[in-house]
This record gives structure tokens, sequence and C-alpha cells, in this order.
């Protein structure tokens, strides 16, 4: 079978791969992270490409929507549930041109879009990658 025969990864594949990405984090952040919602899309809506005011929706691999843990008053939660947004078809794309492990790529926007949960700076998004084993 050539490889333009291999049906490229699924929604559920991407969910999986997310899955054991957020598994493979260290224990004081999947504690914190247990509420998040990770919901895989072929693409964000076209509300978000308005909003991030995105030129193509391939310009997006990942969002967080919701309140950042360091930003939030004791008793004062975020009015809407915190959610990661994976979207498929821009990893795929990414997976391609780069040539990179696709579990890879999916934990890197993962960690990415955590980092945002917790108000981590792009220095501190990336020391976690670097803990995370590939």
């Amino acid at each position: 079978m050539s490889r333009r025969e291999i049906p490229p990864p699924s929604l559920e594949t991407i969910e999986a791969l997310a899955q054991s990405a957020l598994n493979s984090l260290p224990e004081a952040f999947v504690r914190n992270v247990k509420g998040v919602l990770i919901r895989v899309e072929e693409f964000p809506d076209e509300e978000t490409e308005r909003e991030m005011e995105l030129e193509s929706p391939f310009d997006i691999l990942g969002l967080y929507r919701g309140g950042a843990i360091a930003g939030r008053e004791g008793s004062n939660p975020s009015p809407f549930p915190d959610m990661i947004h994976l979207y498929r078809r821009p990893i795929l794309d990414y997976w391609c041109e780069t040539g990179e492990d696709l579990g890879h790529v999916v934990r890197h926007v993962l960690i990415h879009e955590i980092g945002h949960h917790f108000g981590l700076s792009d220095d501190d998004m990336e020391a976690l990658e670097n803990q995370v084993p590939d």
C-alpha cells in the first residue's frame, strides 16, 4: 500500500494522541487540568477565525478558551468551561510540512495550550515540554 492510499489520522487518533500527551505530563499539571475539556475539531469555527484575525483556518493549530488559573480570584471561576481546541487539519498540514512525529506535534500544541491555562510564558512552556519524555 502506498503512502497515498493510507488514510490520514482521524479525529479519534488525534484525540488519543492528545490524551497520551496529557497523561505524560508531570502530575502537578495533570491534577490541575482535570476539568479542562479537550476537543478535537477539523478547523476553527468562523467566529474563531474572525476573532483571531486568521488569514486561513490553517493558521492555528490549537486554542485555549477559558480563564488562566493565575488570573482567577479564589471563588471567582471562569463563567465558561475551560477548553482546549485542537484543529486536526492544520495539525496534519504542519505534520506533513515538517515531517515531525505526529505525537510530538500534538503534544507540543497541547502543552502550549495548557500553558495558557496556567498563564505560563513561552519559556515556561518550553521548559515543561523538555520535562516530558518523547
